[in-house]
């Protein structure tokens, strides 16, 4: 969708950006963490990176609610610290980047919620680019999501990200002036 994009625009508009992969990558290199994975797998491989913890979970679902008992209250703290900091700044307007964010319910911890969308056709290309990911892990990842359309009905602000990276800029802009915060 071009989620990372927009974050980083965020951050040359001057906003602090929380980025949860970014805190689940962070917790990959925690010893206790990847201990406490270890401990849910059946068979643990030697290397346990999140690539080999995410084939294991795509072939066994079963592991993923108890993978998330590990690492979302972890990046739950994380994001709190996150906010606590922004608000001892005197920050008026703290961006939570977070894939799944209503599918984890996490959308009451929210003041606003903007989703960041492109055409289908962009979506495929875009993901179907990654050298990590094919047409199978593809449709995994679209079924564990809600809808483009639900969340685009749920959201406060709608970027469209297909247009280029100037139209999505400018869509920032315009946010920040509706939310009081000139950009």
């Amino acid at each position: 969708m071009g989620k990372s994009t927009a974050a980083a625009q965020l951050r040359c508009l001057g906003l602090p950006v929380f980025d949860a992969d970014a805190a689940v990558h962070t917790l990959y290199m925690d010893p206790a963490v990847l201990a406490e994975i270890a401990a849910i797998l059946p068979h643990p491989p030697a290397n346990l990176d999140r690539a080999a913890v995410a084939a294991m979970v795509r072939q066994q679902p079963d592991l993923l609610p108890k993978l998330e008992a590990i690492l979302h209250p972890r990046v739950r703290a994380m994001e709190a610290a996150f906010l606590n900091e922004a608000r001892a700044a005197g920050v008026k307007i703290a961006v939570l980047d977070i894939p799944l964010l209503f599918e984890a319910g996490g959308a009451d911890r929210c003041d606003k919620i903007a989703v960041v969308t492109a055409p289908w056709p962009v979506q495929y290309y875009r993901a179907l680019r990654r050298p990590d990911m094919d047409w199978q892990k593809f449709r995994a990842v679209l079924a564990r999501q809600m809808p483009d359309a639900e969340k685009r009905r749920r959201a406060d602000f709608i970027i469209q990200t297909g247009f280029g990276r100037a139209y999505s800029l400018w869509q920032w802009r315009r946010v920040l002036r509706a939310l009081g915060v000139g950009a």
